[in-house]
């Protein structure tokens, strides 16, 4: 009898998610993982699922945002992820924030509880053979390099890369709230879940020269061409492409009122809560490169934040992915050894609830192919489905970069093709059309997480 078994390396996200979902369909585990042994250069902790840059999922609703739809499919799915996300989460508006490491400390602990999964602590620096069984390759954006470029020898491509920036983290009992004040853009959530720092044009003038004049940190020599993920820029790099940028971006006033002043804002900095206690709070969309003493100094120059305390500085931190149109196939094995599937951010997926649903889909095929069942497809009218199909083979591999799900990866909504109709399809505002992608999405995945609810559960 051959055994049914399954060697995941990484235990990221989409690692612990790979690992839950094997282990509960009756798959031994192994999960290979090689912190503490060996440490990135941003993680912290040895915790699975560790949340290395933002506390936040992004948007939780299911109505009128992909990312919101992702997280519904994949609670129909059984995710882990989704589940212990939901246990701790913290206050964010309309966004699923959780409290971070009391989230890694539970999955953790279901992973190394769970009877079928096993751990090994080691630095994998080369992709196994053919015969040497299934495996998942989650080592995530900070992969070691000897394995990434033992991928770059099997594969025959050179591996695309990114930097990816970490916002810092402020002592909530440092901030000045006679300054700063509470509330939710536009009110939404619970109304008060952000801290808001306000400036006038001037002291707007005033932090944007110094952001500009601040020292920041050097890159190798062979790191200088490497471009950034557009999603995830460092504050720096939005702002010299020009004075206004920030305000339109991640300083943006619109939708806040200081109940305190009657004055009107020029631009406003968010802080959201980072963990459950509310004593840790996350400087929304400041991401950066600047050394640390500079940060010290620049962003202590906003209205609010002139005693600010660090407890975690920004950082920046090189990712690398892999051309997966080209090199996977539609069950997101490597088409040079199909004993071996890649998960999460290493195939170009971008964010943490992607990540995960890639780990989830590459440990269902897992699944099947060591239980020689007929692969179940994820409808590409779905959130799985079309970030399956983007990573798999509807994108370019010679222009590939980092995605999150959104509904442009979605096959469009299907009209008549009369003119009536088709001036009827443009009157439609933007919620409306989301709710078309996410009602079609809603009838269509349910046949995905049955199927394995049938023969799994």
């Amino acid at each position: 009898m051959i055994k049914k078994s399954l060697t995941i390396v990484g235990a990221g996200l989409a690692g612990s998610e790979a690992a839950y979902q094997a282990a509960q369909a009756g798959i031994d585990v192994k999960l290979i993982e090689m912190r503490p042994e060996k440490m990135t250069p941003a993680h912290q902790t040895s915790y699975c699922a560790e949340l290395v840059c933002s506390n936040s999922f992004r948007s939780n609703d299911d109505a009128h945002n992909a990312v919101g739809l992702l997280q519904c499919e994949m609670r129909q799915c059984d995710s882990l992820i989704m589940k212990i996300a939901d246990k701790h989460t913290v206050p964010a508006g309309g966004a699923l924030a959780v409290d971070r490491d009391a989230f890694a400390h539970e999955v953790t602990h279901v992973l190394k509880s769970h009877p079928r999964i096993s751990f090994e602590y080691k630095t994998l620096e080369k992709l196994p053979e053919e015969n040497e069984g299934h495996y998942i390759i989650a080592t995530g954006p900070l992969t070691d390099s000897k394995l990434a470029h033992h991928i770059i020898e099997i594969t025959g491509e050179t591996s695309l890369a990114f930097f990816d920036a970490i916002a810092p983290i402020i002592y909530k009992d440092s901030i000045d709230f006679d300054k700063a004040w509470m509330q939710s853009r536009y009110d939404k959530g619970e109304g008060k879940d952000y801290i808001n720092c306000a400036m006038n044009k001037e002291e707007y003038t005033l932090f944007y020269d110094a952001l500009m004049a601040a020292e920041k940190t050097e890159f190798k020599e062979w790191e200088k061409d490497t471009p950034y993920f557009e999603a995830c820029l460092p504050i720096e790099v939005m702002a010299e492409r020009g004075k206004d940028t920030l305000r339109f971006g991640p300083m943006k006033p619109v939708g806040l009122q200081n109940p305190n002043s009657t004055d009107r804002h020029y631009a406003v900095v968010q802080l959201r809560q980072d963990n459950k206690t509310g004593q840790l709070y996350n400087m929304v969309g400041f991401q950066t490169k600047l050394k640390y003493q500079a940060q010290k100094e620049v962003f202590r120059l906003i209205p609010g934040l002139e005693n600010a305390e660090f407890a975690r500085l920004g950082g920046i931190h090189r990712n690398v992915f892999i051309k997966s149109p080209k090199l996977l196939d539609a069950t997101l094995r490597l088409r040079q050894r199909q004993n071996i599937r890649f998960a999460g951010q290493m195939t170009g997926c971008e964010g943490y609830i992607e990540s995960a649903s890639v780990g989830l889909l590459a440990a269902r095929f897992a699944i099947q192919e060591i239980l020689d069942q007929t692969y179940v497809m994820p409808c590409q009218t779905t959130a799985l489905g079309s970030l399956l199909a983007h990573i798999t083979h509807n994108a370019d591999a010679k222009t590939y970069q980092p995605m999150n799900i959104n509904f442009g990866l979605f096959p469009e909504i299907q009209t008549e093709n009369s003119d009536e109709a088709l001036k009827k399809k443009r009157k439609l505002d933007k919620k409306q059309r989301a709710l078309q992608y996410t009602d079609r999405a809603k009838k269509n995945i349910g046949s995905f997480a049955r199927a394995f609810e049938k023969e799994f559960c």
